[in-house]
């Protein structure tokens, strides 16, 4: 049944949106659906932002204010992101 319904609801996309791909459907619904954390995955989200964390700390302590030094931890906050996506999505 759930099949079906993918089905029925690409086709009603594929008119809006003529170059959508099955692929680009599913790659939608994975990226923007809700993933609650898993028991085991709490942990590793615990660790990564703790290790980040210290990271972070680091580069406040060896870098002076700066725009760069803004943008290393914007990226860092980035890989956080990043990374605990990588657990959520594909879990």
């Amino acid at each position: 049944m759930e099949k079906e319904n993918f089905k029925e609801e690409f086709d009603k996309l594929k008119k809006e949106f003529p170059y959508l791909t099955v692929e680009d459907q599913e790659r939608m619904k994975k990226d923007f659906t809700y993933h609650p954390p898993k028991a085991d995955q709490v942990p590793r989200y615990n660790e990564i932002r703790s290790q980040a964390e210290a990271f972070a700390a680091g580069l406040m302590q060896m870098c002076p204010p700066s725009r760069e030094r803004s943008l290393a931890l914007t990226a860092l906050e980035e890989a956080v992101f990043w990374a605990n996506a990588s657990i959520a999505r594909n879990e």
